[in-house]
């Protein structure tokens, strides 16, 4: 299979995700977490979730659940003692999510990178267990990578590196609150656990946006035609493909327009 037929696979087979996603908005749960810092961990321990949100595509509604919420309704913990209560309160936070993605088993997943036990599903469901927990398998099935499906649309080189934060930019997606990663761990450290929290919480719907854009055709980016259907001819076919009835009457029309001069008066 030449280049242009790969990407062009690729391509087609992100649009029917996409489409998936569209017609089932309902059913899609979009997801993002924080958590304390992957480098230089003095107890070796697994980084703590500190705080994770979930959205409905189709509504907005969104749900979090984060350790100081949780310290917040304990009436007996003081901002001081939050952090002697990290394990309690992570525990009882990743209970609360877990009793919400038991009800949300069979909808769609929507996240952005959460591929693996260091960053993604594995890592909630690990740090659930280090607890005692028992958490919810979420279908493979029922996961969908934003980041990956754009990939599918657009090519790797559709907008540079860090693809979310310049996507957001490109497409003057607000990013009020908005912290990579790095500055969310620096934050909980700090204590600073509303940032955080602010932080999720506009990601989701930064993904939410997104997908909204991508499906309307709106999304800006810095893919050629080239690079998101493997070549001109490609993309000029696609086209005709997508939209059959109104080439077939330019065709008529032409027709018409050429055989008009020679008809009798």
């Amino acid at each position: 299979m030449s280049k242009a037929s790969e990407r062009l696979r690729h391509h087609r087979e992100g649009r029917k995700q996409l489409a998936k996603l569209s017609d089932s908005r309902n059913n899609v749960v979009v997801i993002h977490y924080s958590c304390e810092s992957f480098y230089n961990r003095s107890n070796k321990a697994s980084p703590r979730i500190t705080s994770i949100a979930v959205r409905n595509l189709a509504t907005g509604q969104t749900e979090s659940f984060s350790i100081h919420q949780i310290a917040e309704r304990d009436q007996t913990l003081s901002v001081a003692e939050i952090e002697t209560h990290y394990d309690k309160l992570e525990k009882k936070m990743l209970e609360e999510f877990y009793d919400y993605a038991k009800s949300h088993q069979d909808h769609t997943w929507l996240h952005w990178n959460m591929r693996d036990i260091q960053y993604g599903f594995a890592a909630l469901e690990h740090r659930y267990r280090v607890h005692g927990g028992e958490p919810i398998k979420i279908p493979e099935v029922c996961r969908c990578d934003l980041s990956r499906l754009l990939i599918q649309l657009y090519g790797v080189r559709y907008i540079s590196h860090p693809r979310l934060e310049n996507l957001a930019k490109k497409n003057s997606i607000g990013d009020l609150n908005f912290l990579d990663g790095k500055r969310e761990s620096e934050a909980f450290e700090n204590g600073e656990y509303v940032k955080v929290h602010q932080s999720i919480l506009r990601k989701v719907d930064i993904f939410s946006n997104i997908v909204d854009r991508a499906a309307d055709g709106t999304l800006k980016t810095n893919a050629r035609l080239r690079e998101i259907y493997g070549g001109y001819l490609v993309f000029a076919i696609e086209k005709a493909k997508e939209n059959w009835f109104f080439v077939l009457l330019g065709i008529i029309g032409t027709i018409v327009t050429i055989i008009s001069p020679f008809q009798c008066n």
